[in-house]
């Protein structure tokens, strides 16, 4: 049996690691230069499902010496969480495509 943090089954999207916490969703892996970071900011009820209306997303430096305004390397918000992994997917395969 599998335990709570066997990362054999973690959840990958396009081959890049996604990690959840509360509102905010990671894309990426802290080992390279860059990770997409995606925030909920509001969400609506679909049947008995909250969906995503309101998504924030920063492509950030994994740099830990840098203070957290200068990560961010570029923003924007999105209408729901599909258009936001579209854009978070491409911009994290051209900055590490581009070392």
């Amino acid at each position: 049996m599998a335990g709570k943090n066997d990362l054999s089954e973690a959840l990958e999207f396009r081959g890049h690691p996604l990690r959840r916490k509360d509102n905010l969703i990671y894309y990426g892996s802290m080992a390279d230069k860059y990770i997409i970071m995606l925030q909920v900011i509001s969400s609506k009820k679909e049947d008995d499902m909250d969906v995503a209306n309101k998504v924030i997303v920063q492509l950030q430096y994994t740099d830990p010496d840098l203070k957290s305004r200068d990560r961010v390397v570029k923003k924007t918000e999105k209408e729901s969480l599909y258009a936001a992994m579209d854009v978070a997917s491409v911009w994290l395969e051209r900055a590490l495509s581009t070392k």
